[in-house]
């Protein structure tokens, strides 16, 4: 991520190279009216000595931090390390965007910072304090969707700074997964020989990982597979749907977690992969199916979730895999015969993914629907939990509770209105397509 280059976030959530401003940021030499140079008075001595007594710069530190659209934001100090074979105060930062979401934390060279910023170092109890009271959830939302955080509500203070501390620092700055170069996101907890490694190499199709290209290739050379190890249960057009049981497939799934992990903040990597099943979205071409995303769910829940993982990669992003995935997530509870809702904590994306596609689904009903129909038809419809169905109708504001009963007030122009706010469905699944047999019933 720290390229010279300035990556483009485009539609899809690959990233797009185009020049860096220039490495003198702001601080560029004038030019005069005529375009000459004007020169610049030397540097007093007195601030040289009091940059130089600031350096090297404390861990918890606060300055502004040129980021890759050539702008200055503020940033907090993560973590420093040396330079090899350099001068005294000779260091890289590794900062986080206060701004942004930690995917976007970075290792930044000295240059890159504006010493004249610096702010103490305070204490991290009484500054996140009063950071929350500043920003409110909403407000932080409202920055970009690409910024939200994922959510950690399930944590206690000591335990969420505790997995702060041990993921602070992304080990793994960059992925090779078959045509694409993707930059990471977050820590994952590879292997401790993978720790001096900043790319690694994903065989797409056995998702075994390696620290060179060569031995990726010779890899290739003798992988037998072309597609996800298990069961293909849905095919339609270019797009199929593989089941893996992580029991059955323990390496592969163990992989899958590794590779997830780099996308999503999550605090739980689930090594015993062994009580789960891992659905795999593909695009096929002659070449084999190449992974889009997947969504894992387990094999038995009491709490009837019907997804506990999901993930699109980014360079898939934005082309409405994330809307299939979910949509096939409840087509599977209905050929189960069961309602389901998805793991909780959900991010505050996750949570718009989800209410976006309750939202759509609902609301298709309610605009066909003639005469009364209550929450518990609903449910049975489409296997959303009741729950669900009932808070995202009231943050639509289409519940009244009238003579000690929820009653639902569907005036077809306000139906309208929120099915275009929602948004497009993304891709349609095609249940004649899918060929599947529950868990629970297989020998």
């Amino acid at each position: 991520m720290g390229s010279i280059d300035t990556p483009t976030i485009t539609e899809n959530g690959s990233t797009q190279l185009q020049a860096a401003a220039p490495s003198g940021g702001d601080h560029n030499p004038p030019a005069s009216a005529n375009g000459a140079q004007v020169e610049v008075s030397p540097e007093p001595e007195a601030t040289k000595k009091r940059r130089s007594s600031m350096l090297p710069l404390e861990v918890g530190t606060r300055v502004m931090c040129r980021w890759r659209d050539g702008k200055y934001h503020p940033v907090k100090v993560i973590e420093r390390r040396k330079m090899p074979y350099a001068v005294p105060y000779d260091y890289e930062y590794y900062v986080h965007y206060t701004e942004f979401n930690r995917r976007l934390d970075e290792w930044v060279k000295l240059e890159q910072l504006d010493l004249d910023s610096v702010e103490t170092v305070v204490d991290e109890k009484v500054e996140d304090k009063v950071t929350s009271l500043k920003m409110t959830r909403h407000q932080k939302r409202k920055i970009d969707e690409t910024h939200v955080e994922v959510g950690h509500e399930e944590l206690d203070a000591a335990s969420l700074r505790e997995h702060e501390e041990f993921t602070k620092v992304k080990n793994i700055a960059t992925i090779e997964l078959g045509r694409y170069e993707i930059e990471t996101w977050y820590f994952s907890p590879f292997p401790p020989e993978y720790n001096d490694s900043l790319k690694l190499y994903f065989c797409e199709f056995c998702l075994n990982f390696m620290k060179r290209k060569e031995q990726l290739q010779r890899h290739m050379r003798k992988c037998d597979l072309k597609h996800p190890p298990g069961d293909e249960i849905y095919r339609s057009g270019t797009l199929s749907m593989f089941e893996v049981d992580g029991k059955k497939n323990k390496v592969y799934g163990q992989n899958l977690c590794y590779l997830a992990k780099l996308f999503l903040d999550h605090k739980t990597l689930y090594y015993d992969v062994d009580l789960f099943l891992f659905y795999v979205l593909c695009e096929c071409d002659d070449r084999g199916c190449h992974m889009v995303g997947y969504f894992s769910k387990e094999k038995h829940s009491e709490e009837s979730y019907n997804l506990a993982c999901i993930l699109t990669l980014p360079p898939y992003q934005r082309k409405g895999y994330g809307k299939f995935l979910i949509a096939f997530s409840y087509e599977l509870s209905k050929k189960e015969g069961k309602v389901g809702t998805p793991e909780r904590p959900l991010s505050d994306l996750g949570l718009l993914s989800y209410r976006g596609y309750w939202t759509r689904v609902l609301l298709d009903i309610l605009k066909k629907h003639k005469g009364n129909i209550s929450i518990k038809e609903l449910s049975d419809m489409t296997a959303i939990k009741a729950e669900d169905i009932l808070t995202t109708l009231q943050s639509l504001e289409l519940i009244q509770y009238r003579k000690g009963q929820h009653v639902i007030c569907a005036d077809p122009k306000v139906l309208d209105r929120h099915l275009k706010a929602a948004g497009r469905g993304g891709l349609e699944v095609d249940v004649s397509k899918l060929i599947w047999t529950p868990y629970k019933e297989q020998s």
